[in-house]
């Protein structure tokens, strides 16, 4: 079976993570700068059998659309045409940055570590891409 990607996209690093060939569990994979994301992409997906992309989709509270939503829409647009037979969808990310620093602090990752703003980017992506997995 192939692997799904989840994506926490932002206009400096963008978090990766993956799922397990049974699309049961998903673990964080690495940040990549944005510039450098559609060739990660591709040479990401040249290795690993990849059939769903799940890219964080940025709302505020009451649900309206933020600064980064078009770009985003943007990025989902460019993805879904880049690889077109690849499933392209996106999950509602609110919070996860938060749930995911709170993670970090409780496995008992050192003050100086949790300051490495790519973990933040990591473990988003790997909520993100879990919750995907977990309500599909």
């Amino acid at each position: 079976m192939a692997k799904a990607l989840g994506i926490d996209y932002g206009t400096k690093r963008v978090g990766i993570a993956i799922s397990d060939s049974t699309q049961i569990i998903s673990t964080a994979l690495c940040t990549t700068p944005n510039i450098e994301i559609f060739k990660f992409l591709i040479d990401l997906t040249q290795k690993e059998d990849i059939d769903t992309i799940v890219v964080g989709e940025a709302k505020n509270l009451d649900g309206t659309a933020t600064d980064s939503s078009v770009e985003i829409e943007n990025f989902v647009e460019k993805i879904t045409i880049l690889f077109p037979k690849v499933k392209v969808t996106t999950i509602d990310e609110r919070f996860t940055s938060k749930i995911a620093f709170q993670s970090i602090i409780d496995s008992g990752i050192k003050r100086k570590k949790r300051q490495n703003k790519s973990l933040i980017d990591e473990v988003s992506a790997t909520i993100i891409l879990q919750d995907y997995l977990t309500y599909k």
